[in-house]
């Protein structure tokens, strides 16, 4: 493997593996949650690493804790965790979408209504400057309704998709136990 496409490597240091883990989590070892410090700081180098390359993470601790039946689990349940998280994001991103669409739909009749009654009343009082001041405003009414999906479609999905993709490559990760 060429050194550019080699995987990414992150390194986490630990005397127990169950470290790694929410201990007040109640699932089998396999399906617990990752600590929120073990999370942050997995997440935290992965934002680090080049988005095309491979991720490796390699856990170092004691030989004694890698001979452990939790230690072989790490790999499988480090790849699980972020599949979970994963498909947690996705999820918010599907949300966030229908929260648009629905958002859009509101905003357009918004405008729709405003328009027309804007239009209505130019007719009505033609050459009233109270009636041109109010049409104008019922126009940026119907463009600020609007404000939420514009903003849902163009920026905030993107944070998102990011956050997903990341996780992604988590879940695809190599997980290498380094007895010390």
């Amino acid at each position: 493997m060429p050194p550019d496409q080699a995987p990414a490597t992150i390194e986490v240091k630990v005397d127990k593996v169950v470290q790694l883990f929410d201990t007040l989590d109640p699932f089998p070892f396999r399906e617990r949650d990752l600590n929120r410090d073990a999370e942050e700081f997995i997440v935290g180098w992965a934002r680090e690493l080049p988005a095309r390359r491979a991720i490796r993470i390699v856990v170092h601790l004691p030989a004694g804790e890698a001979e452990t039946e939790h230690a072989r689990e790490l790999g499988g349940a480090l790849n699980r965790y972020f599949r979970y998280r994963e498909e947690a994001v996705t999820n918010d991103l599907k949300e966030l979408f229908r929260i648009g669409r629905f958002s859009l739909a509101t905003g357009l009749s918004v405008l729709a209504v405003c328009i027309a009654v804007g239009g209505t009343l130019s007719t009505t009082y033609r050459g009233s400057e109270i009636v041109r001041f109010f049409n104008e405003g019922l126009i940026i009414l119907g463009w600020v309704a609007n404000w939420r999906p514009i903003e849902i479609f163009l920026y905030e999905w993107w944070p998102l998709v990011r956050r997903r993709n990341l996780y992604r490559r988590l879940a695809a990760a190599t997980v290498a136990l380094a007895p010390r």
